[in-house]
């Protein structure tokens, strides 16, 4: 069983086997966002030329460290219904309660952390562009430029794309995905969590 399970479960409950493929998945999931986070709070927030501070692209990263902040710092929904079922089929509820919210968490972190590479990208192109100088009436088109490209960025990611892409990347890792949330069931929790 990879293993996740007992090495014979001939005669176990298989609700605590699959108990415990929902363990193991969720703290893949909270690994993934413990990685994500770390990479949001290293992530720059301010310019070295004070100049660009509400530019487009540090204004995206200060928003970035912002809603980091907050998908870290929301609480978990610990609200589980009782289960009628006896301890295994508690012990379900529970971890499907935990395996939302550190789904979502992640789904959020990978989209700031995608928002913030497009914005660092956009502080590399822009610095190229100035070589070391300022806006100026020779640059403004290029500037405008990468601007526009920030913006068509920013545009495609997407709840449904980053959905796509983390259910395709854990299923490339062999990953237990049978029970993960659905893209609206993330979009609720997100609702539910807003500033």
């Amino acid at each position: 069983m990879n293993g996740l399970g007992p090495a014979s479960g001939a005669d176990l409950n298989p609700n605590v086997i699959v108990n415990e493929y929902r363990t193991a998945r969720v703290a893949e999931i909270l690994s993934d966002f413990r990685t994500l986070q770390y990479y949001i709070a290293a992530a720059p927030v301010n310019p070295d030329d004070m100049d660009d501070y509400y530019t487009e692209g540090w204004a995206a990263l200060r928003q970035c460290a912002l809603d980091g902040q907050h998908i870290l710092n929301c609480a978990a929904d610990i609200t589980v219904p009782r289960s009628s079922g006896g301890p295994d089929e508690q012990a379900k509820a529970e971890l499907k309660q935990v395996h939302l919210d550190a789904y979502a968490r992640r789904h959020e972190g990978q989209k700031i952390y995608l928002r913030q590479a497009a914005a660092q990208r956009w502080i590399e192109w822009r610095q190229q562009i100035l070589m070391g100088g300022r806006p100026h009436s020779g640059n403004q088109a290029q500037l405008r430029a990468v601007d526009q490209q920030l913006r068509a960025e920013l545009a495609t990611i997407t709840d449904e794309a980053i959905h796509a892409d983390l259910l395709s990347s854990d299923i490339s890792m062999g990953r237990w995905t049978s029970e993960d949330p659905s893209l609206r069931a993330v979009q609720r929790w997100v609702r539910s969590r807003r500033h």
